[in-house]
């Protein structure tokens, strides 16, 4: 009985996040300090790129890091309000995951969990740059890796 119990104890999956951090940080104010002078009532032009990376670091260890890149310009004015460049990063333990889990996990669940606090840095640096705190809207993660699926599947067909 006792090894029964010791078996299910080694098999349950094992998932956390251990560690986050930020690998890199840009923010660019090019046209500062004219830009503050030069609000207009319409709304910026947001341009946001995201990338997903992840690396096995070890056995049961991987980095997840999102990258994002966010142009906001004045339109009107044709400036750049800001420039935004941030990796951020966390290591995720992952233990008796299903090997066809994983790719899954690393693509939704990690990023999932690490978002908010990407987004919390964002808007944070936006403020401290001297603008409204830069709000990203939520991210899908679920439905993107569902797309890229289906877009790895067309190629093969």
């Amino acid at each position: 009985m006792a090894e029964n119990t010791e078996q299910k104890k080694k098999a349950t999956p094992e998932f956390r996040m251990q560690k986050m951090y930020v690998k890199d940080l840009s923010f660019e104010n090019p046209n500062a300090p004219e830009i503050y002078f030069a609000q207009s009532e319409k709304q910026p032009e947001v341009d946001v790129n995201l990338q997903l990376n992840h690396k096995q670091i070890d056995d049961n260890h991987y980095e997840v890091s999102l990258e994002i890149t966010a142009k906001i310009i004045n339109k009107e004015k044709e400036k750049t309000l800001f420039i935004l460049e941030l990796e951020h990063a966390a290591v995720f333990f992952l233990k008796n995951i299903p090997e066809e889990h994983i790719k899954m996990v690393l693509a939704v669940d990690c990023p999932t969990l690490l978002f908010p606090f990407t987004r919390q840095i964002a808007s944070q640096v936006s403020v401290d740059g001297g603008f409204v705190p830069f709000l990203m809207e939520p991210i899908n993660f679920m439905a993107l890796y569902q797309n890229s699926q289906k877009k790895e599947k067309q190629k093969t067909n």
